[in-house]
């Protein structure tokens, strides 16, 4: 079994970052291989507005990213056989849970109030560690990334968290037939999913990807803000 290492990275939200901070709810944003935390934390101003009362924290994954000569990886995508790439994402997932763990505490809050942002290779790390948490979270985002292992999710399985995923139709980087295959395996398995190609778009979120996360946020996080027979993906 691997180390637990312990994860940190930029926050954002609430009355500052202290124990007393008040929070109602917690988004953690897991970015892509070669980044780190201050990628995907330029988005929570750009959330913030919508979710009130809410934690925002980024952390940098625990390796210096192999492909690169800066940035963080969750594990190494330089071997791409499936054993390999499973064996990366179950190396790291209990650092991540110490991590959610840590910051639910922090806040005072559970699982039901935390919600999962995930970028390519964070998409992957969220969908593995999150759908075989004990307690199941408010929602998983994932952009452009995959369900790793799908085969063998409905042995492994524990939560089952909705699960909002948006691939651009030409990445070039995480095949755009990922986001056909984890839906297949979600809703196979029982997980609510919704899935979102994006025409056109890379490997990258795009404006209206960005509309789909916030509305799912809202949704999953802050449900009585939403119009009474409809879900905030209606928007």
């Amino acid at each position: 079994m691997s180390d637990v290492m312990e994860l940190d990275g930029p926050r954002h939200g609430t009355k500052g970052d202290g124990p007393q901070a008040q929070a109602r709810a917690l988004v953690v944003f897991l970015h892509g291989l070669g980044a780190d935390g201050n990628d995907l934390i330029s988005l929570a101003p750009l959330l913030e507005p919508l979710l009130p009362d809410t934690a925002f924290v980024s952390p940098h994954a625990p390796y210096p990213c192999d492909m690169a000569p800066m940035g963080r990886q969750w594990f190494s995508l330089q071997d791409r056989d499936p054993e390999v790439l499973l064996a990366g994402v179950r190396d790291v997932a209990p650092s991540l849970n110490a991590f959610l763990d840590a910051e639910l505490e922090r806040h005072g809050l559970s699982d039901d109030r935390l919600a999962l942002v995930g970028f390519s290779q964070g998409t992957m790390t969220a969908l593995h560690t999150m759908l075989r948490r004990p307690k199941a979270c408010a929602v998983i985002v994932g952009f452009s990334g995959a369900l790793l292992a799908p085969e063998i999710l409905g042995e492994k399985i524990v939560s089952r968290p909705p699960v909002l995923l948006v691939h651009g139709d030409a990445d070039p980087v995480v095949p755009f037939e990922a986001l056909a295959a984890a839906r297949q395996a979600l809703d196979l398995n029982g997980v609510p999913v919704a899935a979102y190609p994006r025409p056109g778009l890379q490997h990258g979120i795009d404006q209206e990807g960005l509309q789909l996360c916030a509305a799912a946020l809202i949704e999953h996080l802050f449900p009585e803000t939403v119009p009474s027979g409809g879900s905030a993906e209606d928007g």
